[in-house]
């Protein structure tokens, strides 16, 4: 797969394939538990920056998809 160097944002309709290598920092939006959407096989695996940490407590915390729940960064199924 070839390198490129993009110096703006990068749009996919259809996800990426392979590694992808972060060399700067990631910004993400993060939402409130209750606008996750339902996991899925179809978004299994992505990463979200929830702000209420699954409780309403006013805490962010990175949760995945498995493809069946969403878990906290660490494993824990979100409440």
């Amino acid at each position: 797969m070839a390198t490129t160097t993009f110096s703006g944002p990068v749009v996919s309709n259809n996800g990426f394939s392979g590694d992808v290598t972060v060399t700067d920092f990631v910004k993400l939006t993060a939402i409130l538990t209750a606008a996750l959407p339902a996991a899925s096989a179809a978004n299994a695996g992505q990463v979200r920056l929830i702000s209420d940490n699954g409780a309403g407590d006013n805490e962010y915390c990175l949760v995945i998809s498995t493809g069946s729940a969403w878990v906290t960064a660490v494993g824990a199924a979100l409440s």
